[in-house]
């Protein structure tokens, strides 16, 4: 009897040795990552030792802040430098940093070096994602479409954009969608909420025109309209087109009686590269704007060039070294208090463009800074602008969750702490269940903070505004609770979390086992739920149980019962396959259609779901 047992199982693996790495990615997605470590280590013992399954076991321990075990699966994965990623680098870098073998860490900071510059911090990407934590609000404005719209500026309470809203324009070919102009809307702010009101295009057909129209600055006396025009979408790689035309221009435009005339192209524009997105300073001496020109460091640098007294300009001359670097600086802002602001996707980033700043023009040794999240993503982040007041301000980026291509979001300072809090209860009986893990997750997935509930059952998080997040709930022979919250308002957040029972009336009761039509292999679903079953034995280590497996009355009766007894060994087996000793399943019985709990006996018409009733597989507790 043993040898057939060890056959059954021994096929069983041959069966599911694919889909048992399907669980475990379905462990890791739902944050259970000790489970999903678990699983990987099996799919590794079977013979799996590719590159994502050695990450993925270091992403368990990595999310669970387990440094000395990430870091030994990260190790290994290393090996294969060709497939190591940067995300995998950075990881890596941390976790070495971390238990202080930083000669090591620095050599694979060099690696980092060779694509990016000023990698020159350990943890940056947790020091980014921390540096505004619980100070700055941001929202994405209702003045966003399902197209493209950025470029947010604000004068004399007029909100000054460019979007691609107008549906009735030309479509540009390379994104298909109309073509940008510049908007203008009444700005309504107030401690709550940044909303415009009532948009129109700027008044004036000679500034938005047949082609692109965006990334504008404005003198202080309203009078002077600095823009860029373009037919190429804003973070296309600049080039030219078939005629040598520039891509980008700067023009200027004089508010003559209330409408935006004599527009004039800027002098230093070229047909062979291009100019844009311009920059007043402070004093309105000199303007500041992109290019991708000969003789500059990367893809495109900053320039700024002397607005003379009678209106000419000086040389464009480049920032240097010190601002550009070999990739993209972009979008120059400076402040009242003449800090520089721009984005690039040169210096060590959160991904893509990042927004950075300097204080470069009093101090030309001053560092560059990356200004960290909210502001920046894991996405194009670009356009930023700050009120004089310094406190609001607005930037655009096309992360998950806009409503378009690009959006512009505005932004508060805020000082008000905020928290998810609640209570774990039992979701059948309604009790509260003391003694329960918490653990609040962040939204790439990193274990953030945890505890466990005491008497009262109660739990607490103290959050950060505008973010995502996930609460789970964990507890013996319970099925874990899972619940998103989304931190959106500056009220505290209460989320009660309901944990299900794995132990009724004495049984093991999870979803239903599903099997293939006609036949008994453990799907990877199946094997999850089967997990939780092999979770209650783990955590009960006397219990014994029995199975049964039942079909429905369609079929033959003969056939059912056959079915029915392969599909409940195979569930056995694969609960022995997890080292749970054979004896503490005492039997494994397959009764067909024998069994039915409720009318739907042969020739009885019934519906899907009351035949899915018959359908079942049943775990019973025998002793524990």
């Amino acid at each position: 009897m043993k040898s057939k047992v060890v056959f059954s199982i021994a096929l069983f693996f041959t069966i599911t040795f694919y889909g048992q790495k399907r669980v475990a990615e379905i462990f890791y997605k739902t944050y259970s990552y000790n489970k999903a470590a678990e699983l990987y280590r099996v799919v590794l013992k079977r013979g799996d030792t590719s590159i994502s399954v050695l990450t993925r076991l270091g992403d368990c321990y990595y999310n669970n802040s387990n440094a000395k075990e990430a870091l030994y699966w990260y190790k290994l994965a290393s090996k294969n430098e060709k497939e190591f990623t940067d995300e995998y680098i950075y990881k890596y870098v941390q976790v070495l940093r971390s238990i202080g073998k930083y000669k090591e860490a620095d050599t694979w900071f060099l690696k980092l070096k060779r694509k990016f510059r000023n990698y020159d911090q350990t943890n940056y990407y947790n020091e980014l994602k921390e540096l505004n934590k619980n100070t700055i609000k941001i929202q994405n404005l209702n003045v966003n479409t399902k197209y493209s719209d950025f470029g947010g500026f604000v004068y004399n309470n007029r909100f000054y954009f460019a979007s691609a809203m107008n549906e009735k324009r030309e479509k540009y070919d390379w994104n298909d969608q109309p073509y940008l102009d510049l908007y203008e809307a009444k700005l309504i702010k107030d401690e709550e909420y940044i909303s415009v009101d009532n948009t129109i295009p700027i008044v004036s057909s000679k500034v938005n025109t047949d082609f692109h129209e965006s990334s504008i600055a404005m003198t202080k006396d309203g009078k002077t309209l600095y823009f860029t025009r373009n037919n190429l979408t804003k973070r296309k790689k600049l080039d030219y087109d078939k005629q040598g035309t520039s891509n980008l221009k700067i023009f200027k435009a004089t508010l003559i009686n209330g409408v935006w005339d004599a527009i004039e192209e800027l002098p230093f524009n070229d047909e062979v590269y291009s100019t844009g997105h311009p920059a007043l300073s402070p004093d309105e001496k000199t303007l500041y704007f992109t290019s991708n020109k000969p003789g500059g460091f990367g893809l495109t640098d900053l320039y700024k060039v002397t607005i003379y007294e009678d209106g000419t300009y000086g040389k464009p001359e480049n920032l240097g070294k010190h601002i550009n670097t070999e990739k993209r600086e972009m979008f120059p802002f400076i402040a009242k208090d003449s800090t520089l602001y721009f984005s690039s996707d040169g210096y060590k980033n959160l991904g893509l463009l990042d927004i950075f700043k300097s204080n470069f023009l009093k101090d030309s040794l001053a560092e560059v800074t990356n200004i960290g999240a909210p502001f920046n993503s894991g996405d194009d982040d670009f356009s930023f602008f700050i009120d004089s007041d310094n406190k609001t301000g607005y930037f655009s980026s096309n992360r998950e969750g806009g409503k378009g291509e690009d959006d512009i979001y505005g932004f508060t300072t805020i000082e008000q702490k905020q928290f998810i809090r609640g209570q774990t209860f039992d979701i059948r009986t309604k009790e509260i269940l003391p003694n329960t893990l918490v653990y609040l997750i962040g939204s790439r997935g990193k274990v953030i903070d945890s505890l466990k509930t005491k008497k009262d059952a109660k739990y607490e998080f103290e959050v950060e505004y505008n973010q995502k997040y996930v609460v789970k709930a964990s507890k013996k022979n319970y099925k874990g609770a899972l619940e998103t919250v989304y931190t959106n308002t500056k009220e505290d957040i209460e989320q009660d979390l309901y944990l299900t029972p794995l132990i009724v009336n004495e049984e093991i009761v999870v979803n239903p086992i599903f099997f293939d039509f006609n036949k008994w292999n453990i799907r990877p679903d199946a094997a999850y739920e089967l997990e939780k079953v092999v979770d209650v034995l783990r955590n009960n280590p006397k219990m014994i149980i029995k199975i049964e497996a039942h079909t429905d009355s369609r079929g033959n009766d003969a056939y059912n019962m056959r079915l029915s007894n392969k599909r409940v060994k195979s569930t056995r087996d694969y609960i022995l396959s997890r080292n749970i000793q054979t004896h503490r399943i005492v039997s494994a019985i397959g009764y067909g259609e024998s069994m039915l709990i409720n009318k739907c006996v042969n020739n009885v018409e019934c519906t899907e779901e009351e035949h899915q009733e018959n359908r079942r597989s049943k775990f019973i507790i025998l002793s524990r």
